[in-house]
Order: structure tokens, then C-alpha cells, then sequence
């Protein structure tokens, strides 16, 4: 069975609180497990929720602000003293490399050769980036759809940010009716058909792919944390099976989200009704709602106002299961 989930592993903005730690979320998607902004306290979340340094197959950073990022260090290390055999690339803006940099080498380890820097900068004109896979990199398998592509957009914080948005080709599911009625036997021989796209069989009969499949419509994920409400928000999210948005702020709080380059509830969830996203997930809510009882009321009613669909107030230590695939 392939694993698709979100496990959080924080949920606090700037200031951790009792209840709440920093950032930090890992995507499972079936070989492939990346690691969002990993802010301070994440290699302890990660213990907690189970989540092994092997697991990881990529880092991918949003901006460099402390609370997504001070983590990298001690994951880092985590990497090099588990002595995790795969490279891990890091994703991050360009304009943040000394800080990555800083954090690599915070202390005395041997990491350089689990990690691989891979630094998100825009050419001119450029609204969208496909971060190139590295050498080594697991990616989905088992089917027909190929591996998930990772893309980057830049949004408007107070430094340069980015989110990003995974997505799996459509593909095809073999229909074991149909495989039984062409005579295919169980085993080897459909994994041959699946990837090869045809099979031919003792009695020298050819089945192709096509004549025994069905279409099996790829998932996709959105992650978007610190921004201003802006294009590239609606972009990422459009159609997604899964948002990760921040949540920053109740919209009575409105003036403060602005200030402070931020979602309010209500723009997030507008943003997650228009773009269609089937499942949203609110976090990195601010230090100010303190109350852990309240807090998920408070945000679920003011998602309820203008989003009807999957909806999750992410607590630490929180799985949140991609829905079903869409029916072709």
C-alpha cells in the first residue's frame, strides 16, 4: 500500500507556545517524503511522530525566517548521525543561501555528502520552476503515472519566500477484469505490461496497456506559508487535492495580517473555495490566540463561512490522509 499523508510536526508562527511548536511538516507520498520548513524543535516533532531521518527525501524550505528554518541544523545532523545512505536535497530561495549555509555548518558534523543544495531562483519573467530531481532521489512507483514533479512560485512576504505544489501525472490503473478477460496471468507478467505497455504472452497473442486500463487522474498537494494574498497563492492552490496554507491570523486581526505580510482564516479559505482545493489544511497560527481548547473553533467557524470542502485545523502531531483519488 502506497503511504500518502501529511504528518505535522508544528504548528506556531513566530513564538512556540505550550501546545504549539514551531513549523515543520513531512509529505508522504508514496518513496517520496519531503520535509517543509523545519523550524526549531523539528528533529524532537519528528521522534514523536515516528518519522525516521531515512525517511527523508527532500528538504524544502519556504523562506528563511527563523521559525521555518532554525530546525535544519539539528535535521542536518540527524542525516549525518543516522548515517541516512541517500542525498537530500535542500530547496530554499536563492537569496537565502548564507543562512542555509550558516545552519549547515552551525556546529562539528560530517553532513555534506547526505545533503545537496538546491537554491530556487526565478529567471527573468519566470512565474514558476520545476526543481530538477538530484541523483539518487526515490521518487513514486509501483504505476504508470511517473514521479511527482515539485514546482516552486514566488509569494510576497517581508523576504523573499516561495511555496510549492507537488504534482502526479495522470496516468493509468490496470482493470483486473479486463486482464483476466486478455488472458494475463498474475505475477511478473502484469508488472511487465505496466511498464512496458505491452505484453506478449505464451500463445504469442500482444496485449497492449490501453486495451486493459483505465485512467487514474494524479494527486496533487499545495504547501503555502508566509504571504500577502497575491496571484501565485491561487496558482498553487488551484485544483489541489491538499492545501497547506498558513492561517496566521483570525480575520478580526485583519490589519495585523497586513502589517505583517500574512493570511488571515478567511482569505485562506476563500482562496482554498475559488481555487476548488478538496482538502484544506490551516496552520502556523500567531501566539496571541492562546487557547488550545478554543483555538480550533474559532478557526473552523470563520473557514465555515465561505468553505464547504475536507477541512483541517492542524494540531502538532497530526496526520491528514490525502482524500481519494478523483473518478476519472
Amino acid at each position: 500500500m502506497s503511504r500518502r499523508e501529511l504528518v505535522v510536526l508544528g504548528t506556531a508562527s513566530m513564538v512556540p507556545t505550550r501546545h504549539r511548536n514551531h513549523n515543520g511538516y513531512v509529505l508522504f507520498f508514496d518513496d517520496t517524503a519531503i520535509l517543509f520548513d523545519p523550524g526549531e524543535g523539528t528533529q524532537r516533532q519528528m521522534t514523536l511522530a515516528g518519522v525516521s531521518a531515512t525517511d527523508l527525501t527532500r528538504i524544502a524550505i519556504t523562506h528563511l525566517h527563523g521559525d521555518h528554518s532554525l530546525g535544519l541544523a539539528g535535521v542536518a545532523q540527524r542525516l549525518s548521525g543516522d548515517q541516512v545512505r541517500h542525498t537530500v536535497p535542500i530547496s530554499f530561495p536563492a537569496s537565502g543561501e548564507p543562512w542555509v549555509r550558516h545552519l549547515l555548518d552551525a556546529s562539528a558534523y560530517d553532513h555534506h555528502e547526505r545533503v545537496a543544495l538546491q537554491p530556487v531562483a526565478f529567471p527573468a519573467g519566470a512565474r514558476v520552476v520545476t526543481l530538477p530531481r538530484v541523483d539518487g532521489e526515490r521518487g513514486a512507483g509501483g504505476d504508470a503515472t511517473g514521479a511527482p514533479v515539485l514546482t516552486a512560485r514566488p509569494l510576497d512576504h517581508r523576504v523573499d519566500a516561495v511555496g510549492y505544489r507537488l504534482d502526479e501525472p495522470d496516468g493509468v490503473s490496470l482493470d483486473p477484469a479486463a486482464l483476466a478477460a486478455a488472458g494475463v496471468p498474475s505475477g511478473p507478467a502484469v508488472g511487465r505490461l505496466l511498464r512496458d505497455g505491452v505484453l506478449v504472452l505464451d500463445d504469442g497473442r500482444t496485449v497492449r496497456r490501453e486495451a486493459v486500463s483505465v485512467p487514474r487522474p494524479g494527486q496533487s498537494v499545495a504547501f503555502v506559508m508566509d504571504t500577502r494574498l497575491c496571484d501565485a497563492v491561487l496558482a498553487l492552490a488551484d485544483g489541489v487535492d491538499l492545501l497547506v496554507v498558513e492561517s496566521t491570523f483570525l480575520h478580526r486581526d485583519a490589519d495585523l495580517a497586513a502589517r505583517w505580510a500574512h493570511l488571515t482564516c478567511r482569505q485562506a479559505a476563500i482562496v482554498a473555495a475559488r481555487a476548488g482545493v478538496r482538502h484544506l489544511v490551516l496552520t502556523h497560527f500567531s501566539q496571541r490566540y492562546r487557547v488550545p481548547d478554543e483555538l480550533p473553533d474559532e478557526f473552523e467557524r470563520e473557514a465555515r463561512e465561505v468553505f464547504d470542502g475536507g477541512l483541517t485545523v492542524a494540531a502538532d502531531l497530526d496526520r491528514v490522509p490525502l482524500p481519494p483519488r478523483r473518478r476519472p
